[in-house]
């Protein structure tokens, strides 16, 4: 009995080892089945059901001034988005959300209706907006909004620099200015990452995943000074109050380095809220407007002449109030005939018939040789997008009526760049340098990544040339056109300018519109900063001595002040000045500097029938009579400079 017992409890024990071998090799096949043949399948289910794959994105980085200054920053924002499938009444959801995220209910429910499980509804809220729609989603237990952090482009300083830093888009895609120039380098780093979700894929520590472990941005820092561009910002809002222009562009440079301390433009705009403006406002003037520039160009025109020996500070030139060249008036803007001045004077007064005599001896040759030498007709690469080139002639292709009103600043177009830079380069002993924007850019940790370095681009001429004209334009501005830019204590050389204002079709000028401007350098004996304001069409007064030169001298106080620029102590002597210009009167037709192959039209009033064709015919002129006795018009002007070989009509009459 006891071992059949015995033999029952072993069969028994038998069937149930047997049992559990068979369901432990049952269950390790299925595991090893789920695990090597099913395994990844399973993960996919298992991740869909619990996380989710994210891309999540670090903020962009920092744009700074020369003073480690913030300019433009991003902060991390919340964007809210919906899952359609979630939607219970779309109608009632779009009227509680509309009045919180300012966004009109149609466009809501249109949304919605979409479908899907993800559709964004508004980008980068406000703190705020964030609060009331979380209050929202708690109060009415909604499963269907969320939310996803997001960097978003902010401007603490608001319209100051806003075209040279231009904007950012929803995307976080910089769409002008530094912020397109340099998308690439400051651009946030997207990442994907697994993030873990509840049942209504909501993120769980979405916080936590998504702020850490990112590639740190790099880090730009620019030339401009933030006090600096404070300054000129403040001068231009009340410039444009005084003079009601269509726009006013005006740049700081330093002409040692070619580093720009401040670019501003009125109209402006916020760059926080850049879509509430028109393109017209975010354009950067200062680098794409084209413009004649007028008489400050003349500065170009004398360091060409002085440098080729064709005129020399004290030669005397005869200036009537106009002078015909090729059938083209050009006359003085007083109207006024000088006489017999010296060529300092006539930079000093911006008299435009001594510029064309100074043009035509020059030649459109080696005009347009210095001219490029300054840079003028190709970009200057500041390192800003839009940049235009200029219109300049082809010398091969120039008449004399077009050497002459490029001798006065007309007929050609540059940009505002273009010319501060040239002016730069006088100031700087004659050596034009790349102008900049950039000053460097930082890695995360602060390093150095990249800085931009003083670049020379070449001589446009000799050291002594620049420093003969700087004391010329020197002038300019202590006793003569440009005087309302002077400063107590300080040596400050410039040039003013009125142009006609060119239609914007190129067709010809617009009657009764005027571009004002004034560029210059300080203190004469050790620039340290050159200032060009251009003011487009004015009203009321229109004069670049009357309206432009007074905002330079407010720009250029504030500026040598802010920058400790000690007064100067080597003042300009003006009576040493004035003594050089008294020369000894000569004849005009003598004083008068005639280009090689022309003839300088004399003046017949008075002149008998026989005497003025005799006079004619010593210069090689064909002269027509017109009545009998003494002559007193003719249809060519006295001093117009003409061919040989040309036929001018010659009136006269009975005393």
């Amino acid at each position: 009995m006891a071992t059949k017992l015995r033999s029952n409890v072993q069969r028994r024990i038998a069937v149930f080892i047997s049992f559990m071998l068979m369901f432990i090799i049952v269950l390790g096949g299925r595991l090893a089945w789920m695990q090597l043949v099913q395994g990844d399948e399973l993960q996919k289910r298992v991740d869909h059901q619990v996380g989710e794959s994210k891309i999540l994105q670090s903020p962009r980085g920092t744009i700074y001034d020369r003073q480690g200054r913030e300019l433009a920053v991003s902060i991390m924002t919340k964007s809210l988005y919906v899952d359609p499938h979630e939607v219970k009444d779309a109608d009632q959801l779009a009227q509680d959300l509309s009045p919180l995220i300012g966004m009109p209910v149609e466009d809501i429910k249109e949304r919605i209706a979409v479908g899907g499980g993800f559709v964004w509804l508004k980008r980068k809220l406000e703190p705020d907006v964030v609060t009331k729609v979380k209050q929202l989603i708690y109060d009415k237990k909604l499963n269907c909004l969320n939310f996803e952090d997001e960097s978003k482009r902010y401007y603490p300083n608001d319209v100051l620099a806003a075209q040279v830093l231009g904007f950012v888009g929803t995307d976080d895609t910089g769409l002008d200015g530094i912020e397109l120039i340099q998308n690439d380098v400051i651009k946030g780093k997207t990442t994907k990452r697994y993030v873990m979700t509840d049942k209504n894929s909501k993120p769980i520590f979405n916080s936590v995943l998504s702020n850490n472990s990112f590639e740190k941005c790099k880090n730009v820092y620019l030339t401009l000074d933030s006090t600096i561009q404070f300054i000129v910002e403040q001068n231009l809002d009340k410039a444009m109050i005084e003079t009601k222009p269509r726009a006013i562009t005006a740049i700081v440079m330093n002409p040692k380095t070619g580093e720009i301390l401040a670019m501003a433009n009125r109209p402006t705009f916020n760059p926080n809220e850049f879509g509430k403006y028109s393109p017209t406002e975010w354009k950067n003037r200062a680098v794409s407007f084209v413009y004649e520039p007028g008489s400050t160009f003349k500065a170009i025109v004398a360091a060409a002449a002085l440098q080729e020996g064709t005129v020399t500070p004290n030669q005397i030139f005869h200036v009537p109030s106009y002078v015909m060249v090729s059938g083209r008036r050009i006359q003085n803007w007083s109207d006024e005939d000088y006489g017999n001045v010296t060529f300092t004077k006539i930079i000093k007064e911006s008299i435009n018939t001594g510029f064309v005599q100074v043009g035509m001896q020059l030649g459109a040759n080696k005009l347009n040789e210095y001219v490029h030498l300054f840079g003028f007709g190709k970009i200057t690469d500041v390192g800003l997008p839009g940049e235009e080139v200029g219109i300049l002639f082809n010398p091969n292709d120039m008449r004399d009526s077009d050497l002459a009103t490029m001798s006065i600043g007309q007929s050609i177009a540059v940009t505002p760049i273009q010319l501060v830079t040239a002016m730069s380069a006088i100031a700087n002993k004659g050596v034009l340098l790349k102008p900049t924007i950039l000053k460097e850019i930082r890695n995360a940790d602060n390093t150095i990544f990249s800085e931009e370095k003083t670049t020379e681009i070449r001589r446009a001429i000799p050291e002594e040339t620049a420093l003969e004209l700087s004391g010329m334009l020197e002038q300019v501005v202590a006793s003569g056109g440009a005087s309302k830019a002077a400063v107590k204590g300080y040596r400050i050389a410039g040039k003013t300018g009125t142009a006609e204002k060119l239609r914007d079709d190129g067709s010809g000028y617009l009657a009764g519109h005027y571009i004002a401007s004034f560029c210059g350098f300080a203190p004469v004996e050790d620039p340290q900063i050159t200032i060009l304001v251009i003011i487009d069409d004015p009203n009321g007064t229109y004069y670049g001595g009357q309206i432009a030169a007074p905002i330079a001298g407010q720009i250029f106080e504030q500026v040598l002040r802010y920058l400790n620029v000690k007064p100067s102590t080597n003042n300009l002597n003006l009576k040493e000045f004035t003594e050089k210009e008294k020369i000894v009167e000569v004849e005009p037709a003598s004083a008068v500097v005639v280009p090689q192959g022309k003839v300088l039209i004399p003046d017949m009033s008075g002149k008998s029938l026989r005497q003025a064709a005799e006079d004619l015919k010593a210069i090689g002129i064909s002269m027509i009579p017109e009545g009998t006795g003494t002559a007193f018009k003719q249809d060519i002007a006295p001093n117009a400079i003409v061919d040989p070989g040309a036929t001018m009509t010659v009136y006269f009459r009975s005393d």
